[in-house]
């Protein structure tokens, strides 16, 4: 890089990032290829949790039927959760979904007790939305 310039159509600075970017590009360098996976996964998670929220006056719709395979990994499971619960907002449950997320990754917590920590907390949400608790 020359004069602070970035990569040829970036802009200028876009390079060298914020100093998150820069703790974020550190900590996925950091980690094993599972690891990698799982960041990025929960990444895409992040990106993806806005949704249009449903009319006001709609009916609620039904949770989908999407089985939980044998095996599941967190992100997945975050996923497959969103997706049965398309009626929940991804923001509204953000702070509990990424504590859990973060009790798997950093405290080495069970993935398939957090799997079903997950899916009790989309299925009360979802329970509290259609008795108008929420």
């Amino acid at each position: 890089m020359i004069g602070g310039m970035g990569p040829p159509g970036f802009p200028s600075g876009l390079a060298a990032g914020s100093p998150e970017e820069q703790k974020l590009r550190r900590l996925y360098r950091s980690l094993d290829e599972e690891g990698k996976r799982t960041l990025l996964a929960f990444a895409e998670f992040l990106a993806e949790r806005r949704q249009e929220a449903a009319p006001a006056d709609a009916p609620l719709p039904e949770p989908l039927d999407i089985p939980r395979p044998e095996n599941e990994s967190v992100p997945k499971a975050i996923r497959r959760l969103a997706e049965t619960y398309p009626m929940i907002d991804r923001d509204r449950l953000f702070q509990q979904t990424s504590a859990l997320m973060a009790q798997h990754v950093m405290q080495g917590r069970p993935a398939a007790e957090v799997i079903d920590e997950l899916e009790a907390l989309f299925a009360e949400t979802y329970r509290r939305m259609v008795e108008g608790e929420e």
